[in-house]
């Protein structure tokens, strides 16, 4: 009897510590699920996943003014990744851009913009990177940079200069909604980070919106991140709240088509956030003044004009079957090129880039979008790039300066090489 009640007793303590360890993972897994979220939203992977590579593990080649970095192991792999990191190790290289070892990370790190992420998500983040990433044994690359460049003791200047460690602080004056919109753009989402242009240090002209400066477009790594303010003309001035949330969600509206760098923030990103979210984002977008980038002085000499009728026979040659007679596409799955922001941007540097090299296909529910943009650096010659594009960006009513063989010229060299 004594022993049966033993037994019994043994197994009604099991029973309870069971039950207290199940009540654990459920609130563990719950705070994992929103650091999932949370990598989603700052978009981790496209930085830090290699095509082919493990999820997390680095190796992303990244282009800077001073030479060539490689995107770091961020699994929890306690050799080559951050396996090692405590969360305040985690959190100070995430805000501040300083490695556990001290080292000072390199600004291609969006870290002026992670600053403003608040300790409740850091600790998510520090939850999901920990314990639901599988860690991955792969050492960091060396960047490709000469010495003495290669010290990165400047970096805590640059840091005293241009680093605002500052948290999302909101704004009473407006709605929530806003609020959490600015939140993501500014912060986790880093958009500035592409979109907004860099001085000569390499510091973001502006990190807010209380500068015109702020998402007005720039040039990055052989593409033009388009201008994301009301311009009406290269921005979003002509977009509707739902036409931007349709557009981070597919990929694609009316107006435009994702293609470069902006392919992968669709394809890891913003395709993966929530409704509520996605609206946020708009609204806030909305809200932003017009900044023009784009030259529309119909009486700007333009030398490259007269080639206007070998750009269209390209054109009818090798663009009309997706993109039409009279440039208006088949949206949203072939662009349209009248109106098109992009196409109108006085830098023609990302339309050089995709026409030489094409576009990775937007892959939305796990579906590839069936007409990519394919490359067309074999078939067709520099003058022949450049007249085509010349003539779009002069037809349908679009009005933008003349594309010059020899800016096509310099991004087939600086892209691949020609065999």
């Amino acid at each position: 009897m004594q022993l049966r009640k033993g037994i019994f007793a043994i197994l009604a303590l099991l029973s309870t510590i069971g039950a207290a360890k199940a009540a654990q993972p459920e609130s563990d897994q719950t705070l994992l699920a929103q650091g999932r979220y949370l990598a989603q939203a700052a978009d981790c992977a496209a930085c830090h996943t290699a095509k082919g590579g493990t999820p997390f593990s680095g190796g992303v080649r990244m282009n800077m003014p001073i030479g060539s970095i490689y995107s770091t192991n961020i699994t929890p792999d306690p050799k080559t990744g951050i396996g090692q990191y405590t969360e305040a190790d985690f959190a100070r290289a995430l805000r501040e851009g300083v490695a556990k070892d001290g080292r000072n990370l390199y600004p291609a790190m969006p870290y002026t913009s992670y600053s403003k992420i608040t300790d409740t998500d850091v600790d998510a983040l520090y939850v999901y990177f920990m314990h639901g990433v599988k860690p991955a044994h792969r050492a960091n690359l060396a960047p490709d940079i000469r010495w003495p460049l290669t010290m990165r003791w400047p970096m805590r200047v640059w840091n005293a200069l241009f680093l605002d460690d500052h948290r999302f602080e909101p704004r009473p004056d407006k709605s929530v909604e806003w609020n959490r919109g600015a939140y993501l753009v500014q912060g986790l989402g880093h958009c500035g980070a592409c979109h907004t242009a860099r001085g000569i240090a390499f510091q973001e002209q502006a990190l807010d919106g209380s500068s015109n400066a702020f998402l007005s477009g720039a040039s990055l790594d052989g593409w033009f991140a388009s201008n994301l303010t009301a311009d009406p003309t290269t921005g979003i001035g002509g977009w509707t709240a739902q036409d931007i949330e349709t557009f981070l969600k597919t990929g694609a509206n009316s107006h435009a088509t994702a293609f470069g760098p902006m392919t992968a923030v669709i394809n890891h990103s913003t395709q993966w956030l929530s409704h509520s979210d996605l609206e946020s984002i708009a609204i806030y977008l909305k809200s932003l003044p017009g900044a023009a980038t784009a030259s529309r002085d119909a009486t700007q000499p333009n030398d490259r004009l007269t080639d206007m009728a070998h750009g269209a026979r390209i054109y009818r040659n090798f663009c009309v079957a997706c993109h039409l007679a009279n440039g208006s596409g088949t949206a949203p799955y072939l662009a349209g090129l009248a109106a098109n922001p992009n196409v109108q941007e006085k830098d023609p540097l990302s339309l050089i880039n995709v026409t030489l090299n094409g576009a990775e296909p937007l892959v939305i529910d796990g579906q590839p979008a069936p007409y990519p943009m394919p490359a067309q650096r074999g078939a067709l010659s520099d003058i022949d790039i450049a007249d085509v594009l010349t003539f779009v960006r002069n037809s349908w009513g679009n009005h933008s300066p003349a594309v010059s063989p020899s800016d096509v010229e310099n991004v087939r060299r600086q892209t691949g090489n020609d065999k």
